[in-house]
């Protein structure tokens, strides 16, 4: 018989399965749930969008693309980068097509590290960013962001993680799970700390185009200095409600995107094509789609954390993607108890902060990308869970 631990990759074997995918399996069995867990639009793909899609379908366009994606593609995001974010980025040469964001976080770390190498990552962030070190042979080192700081990563954090193998920092903000965000002022005080070091910079700005209360996005590639050592990684799915679509893109110094686009060329060749198709339409005339979402997002946003509030727990208020990070220490259970019983109690789905990494305990992620009637049974829900578990 095959002995196939043997056989496996150890850094493959050694990284745990992601914590949320335990919930989305109990889940699969209550058909009639509530679900704030997954983490994706619940409105579908805009029509026109669609519809670019299918008819580029209906026209054959069905072939292999470029490696770095359709110039076409290519010079709309470098012109809705310019007009949404005062971003500047030559399609020709520093802006590359990826499956999702996710294979562009991928490809950015695998370009970068050597063995040994240490990453900064701020915590709680998404689950894929220490995994994927670890597969790239790198070391991810958490900093524990604060929920008195808005889980904020601070200049002094920063500073006391740095060491002489520090390779790069990922900035996972606006922040999947907690909805924190990095203001103008926040991004200056780390690019202060990364003057003058070879520290690289992962820039995941998936949730981008999800800001409230009046703020807008900005970039760390927007601070002077800060560019030349930025990999900036975004995509569709978030802002124009295309996760299926598998559509997201990655850019980066020129020197940089050789390296990067022999990876993918090498291990995907190109993002698909009919998405690309669509990906088009959404760049060029999604802007009011993006607006539409974005304002239902944020009155489920502001409902659901009056509903904590009411019910007694502790929230900050999120200021960007679409979730809700509440402290539920106050029940005496840990995350992962919490969410196991409220889910077979309640059926409605949440996630541990335990399981995005360090400083998530104590905490649930909420998905607000679901209606308000769910919402408010929901509430109704945890109210009841609360006071009669």
């Amino acid at each position: 018989m095959m002995d196939y631990s043997k056989i496996l990759n150890s850094r493959i074997s050694a990284v745990p399965p992601s914590g949320i995918r335990k919930f989305f399996d109990l889940l699969e069995d209550m058909p009639d749930a509530i679900s704030l867990g997954v983490g994706e639009p619940d409105f579908p793909t805009p029509w026109h969008i669609r519809d670019a899609g299918i008819y580029s379908l209906e026209k054959g366009h069905t072939r292999y693309s470029p490696n770095a994606g359709f110039s076409e593609l290519r010079r709309q995001i470098a012109a809705y980068l310019e007009r949404r974010f005062a971003l500047h980025y030559d399609p020709q040469g520093e802006i590359l097509v990826t499956v999702g964001g996710s294979e562009g976080i991928d490809l950015a770390l695998r370009c970068i590290l050597e063995p040994g190498d240490e990453v900064i990552i701020p915590t709680p962030s998404f689950v894929c960013y220490g995994p994927l070190v670890s597969m790239s042979m790198g070391v991810p080192v958490y900093v524990e962001t604060k929920a008195e700081d808005e889980f904020r990563l601070t200049p002094e954090q920063l500073k006391a993680a740095i060491t002489p193998k520090t390779k790069a920092l990922v900035l996972p903000y606006p922040c999947n799970p907690t909805g924190g965000i990095m203001e103008k002022a926040d991004l200056e005080a780390i690019a202060g700390v990364l003057e003058g070091t070879g520290i690289m910079i992962i820039s995941d700005e998936i949730y981008a185009e999800l800001t409230y209360g009046g703020l807008h996005h900005t970039s760390i590639a927007n601070i002077p200095g800060m560019r030349e050592r930025t990999l900036l990684v975004n995509g569709f799915s978030k802002s124009y409600s295309m996760t299926g679509w598998r559509m997201g893109y990655l850019c980066a110094p020129r020197a940089l995107i050789g390296s990067i686009i022999k990876l993918h060329q090498y291990g995907i060749m190109s993002a698909p094509t009919t998405s690309q198709y669509a990906a088009i339409e959404a760049v060029k005339y999604g802007d009011e789609d993006i607006e539409t979402m974005k304002a239902e997002y944020d009155g489920r946003r502001q409902f659901l954390l009056q509903g904590f509030r009411d019910i007694g727990l502790e929230c900050f208020e999120p200021k960007g993607a679409f979730y809700m990070f509440p402290c539920i220490r106050s029940t005496g259970l840990d995350s992962d108890t919490f969410c196991e019983k409220f889910l077979l109690a309640e059926q409605v789905a949440t996630i541990p902060g335990s399981a995005f990494g360090p400083g998530g305990e104590g905490f649930i992620r909420c998905c607000y990308a679901t209606s308000m009637k769910e919402l408010a049974i929901a509430l109704e829900r945890l109210e009841h869970f609360i006071k009669h578990r």
